[in-house]
């Protein structure tokens, strides 16, 4: 291959694999760190950095507030750095504060009240939850809604559906006592559902009818040739145009759904967790920074609307995230400052220190977990 056609390739690479993946990471990320800044700067508190990537500084510059913003080398996160912190992850120094001068002890992350400290630590994950709402609001305003009743057109044979007497022309109406509105309700109530059974209310020919079913968890592959596991009880919906159901939303249904949409986020979240450690499902499909950098830019292929909504779920993702309890973590954070708020007084500096090194090893150890499945997966692939 000649140097043009070399040029060529890494040049198609770089738009079509690497921008997608660098431009919703970064997007997601500042949002999240400009939630930090924002409630900092309300609780008048000085930042010294604001940072978008790791690494060595690539462009910056400092405002008139004495905030350095820089752009970095490494576009894997971001961080705020305020004053009188250790770190990047905002540990405390036991020793930042001697010697400051009153206006510094002013402005310095470590003398504000708890109250004012956990407002800061929490305003990054709920900025995230808000870009996803903004983004999914604006995609159902741009697409509107598009159901499918939840009238059974197949049955698989030999499926928990099949087994448990449910039949093609039956209308769903509720599962586990919830009512059912479209059929993707009911993937949504037995996607998460695996091996446990699920009460089935139908309305056939007129009689309410009650069936048992335990949806099972299968193997399925995307678009993409990516596999995953979920429950499922073996039925399809009705084919044809005729049974899709389209209507416009405004803007305050949409947001409505927005909502929606986060809550399952977060629910199928804990739910494949859960199933990780029963055994259900496979931790192997956890995703690092080469996984997530590949899933988009798959979705990238789709259109602008698919990478907003990967953009959205993935901001949901990293919010929910930082608010698991490990220190390093906005969550680490906000389990200190409980104890602060109950206890009256914050945990000693050496424990602190421990806790954050705990917290260090075990965010290096999942990242290193989740790339080599990244690794093996494009490997395999």
């Amino acid at each position: 291959m000649d140097i043009l056609g070399t040029l060529g390739v890494l040049g198609d690479f770089a738009l079509t694999k690497v921008l997608p993946f660098i431009v919703v990471l970064t997007i997601v990320v500042f949002f999240h760190e400009l939630g930090h800044f924002a409630v900092a700067r309300w609780n008048r508190v000085k930042v010294d950095a604001f940072a978008v990537g790791f690494g060595p500084e690539l462009i910056g510059r400092t405002d008139k507030h004495g905030t350095r913003w820089k752009l970095c080398a490494i576009p894997l996160g971001g961080y705020v750095r305020f004053l009188g912190d250790a770190n990047e992850a905002s540990a405390p120094d036991a020793h930042a504060l001697e010697g400051m001068t009153s206006e510094e002890l002013d402005g310095a992350f470590q003398n504000k009240s708890v109250w004012r400290r956990a407002a800061v630590v929490a305003a990054g994950p709920i900025a995230n939850f808000i870009l996803a709402s903004v983004i999914y609001t604006g995609v159902f305003v741009y697409q509107g809604e598009v159901t499918v009743p939840a009238v059974v057109g197949e049955v698989t044979e030999g499926a928990p559906a099949q087994q448990a007497g449910i039949l093609p022309g039956d209308l769903i109406t509720s599962v586990e006592g919830q009512d059912v509105a479209d059929f993707e309700d009911v993937s949504r109530l037995t996607m998460i559902s695996s091996d446990q059974p699920l009460a089935f209310t139908v309305d056939r020919d007129g009689k309410s009818l009650d069936f048992i079913v335990a949806p099972l968890m299968t193997e399925r592959k995307d678009q993409f040739g990516n596999t995953y596991k979920v429950g499922l009880i073996g039925i399809s919906s009705r084919r044809g145009v005729e049974n899709f159901v389209h209507r416009d939303l405004g803007i305050g249904e949409a947001f409505v759904k927005s909502i929606d949409a986060i809550g399952l986020i977060i629910s199928r979240t804990g739910y494949f967790l859960r199933d990780i450690f029963l055994g259900k499902q496979d931790a192997d499909q956890l995703r690092g920074p080469l996984g997530i950098g590949q899933m988009t830019s798959q979705v990238a292929t789709l259109g602008i609307v698919s990478l907003l909504s990967l953009a959205a779920a993935l901001s949901v993702s990293i919010g929910l995230m930082n608010l698991f309890p490990i220190p390093m973590l906005d969550g680490g954070h906000l389990v200190f400052y409980a104890y602060e708020a109950i206890r009256g007084r914050a945990a000693s500096p050496r424990a602190q220190e421990i806790a954050y090194r705990v917290g260090l090893t075990c965010v290096l150890m999942m990242m290193i977990f989740a790339t080599s499945n990244d690794i093996a997966r494009l490997f395999s692939g």
